[in-house]
């Protein structure tokens, strides 16, 4: 069993949820919006209200996560695919997160999460938010990060 924190990803994050609860794993999901808590519980995740923008907000979002997943591609902020995610990769250090997942929104953010990655050691994936077989592409992600 995996706790997994999903930031950002909308219904398709829903979705990948529900599978995740399915296989026996913890989802986490973040929304900046309460009404969305019901769907996410129902979904089987746990729902924590925070921010992506604030990344303050998602500081204890992180105890005992073992696959950090930032799925926000599909928003156009730089701040999302750079300094933001920036600090959430350096805050991701000495914790128990095992494996990224970035959702790339912009070359500079999956360049970011290579290089930061890597130089922490820190097992990482990139899916691409355009790809029309995403959900396959996400698990086959994850799967690979808890075997690494």
């Amino acid at each position: 069993m995996a706790r997994f924190l999903i930031v950002g990803g909308g219904c398709r994050a829903l979705q990948l949820a529900r599978s995740l609860a399915a296989e026996g794993h913890a989802p986490r999901m973040t929304t900046r919006n309460p009404a969305r808590r019901e769907a996410i519980e129902g979904a089987g995740g746990e729902c924590v209200i925070a921010d992506p923008d604030v990344v303050g907000s998602l500081r204890y979002a992180l105890d005992n996560v073992t696959i950090l997943m930032w799925l926000v591609g599909n928003v156009d902020q730089e701040p999302l695919h750079g300094s933001r995610w920036k600090m959430m990769l350096e805050r991701t250090i000495d914790t128990t997160v095992r494996g990224v997942v970035y959702e790339r929104g912009t070359d500079g953010g999956a360049q970011l999460t290579q290089q930061l990655a890597e130089y922490n050691g820190i097992p990482y994936s990139v899916i691409d938010a355009a790809d029309p077989e995403w959900q396959a592409s996400a698990q086959t992600a994850i799967d690979g990060l808890l075997r690494a």
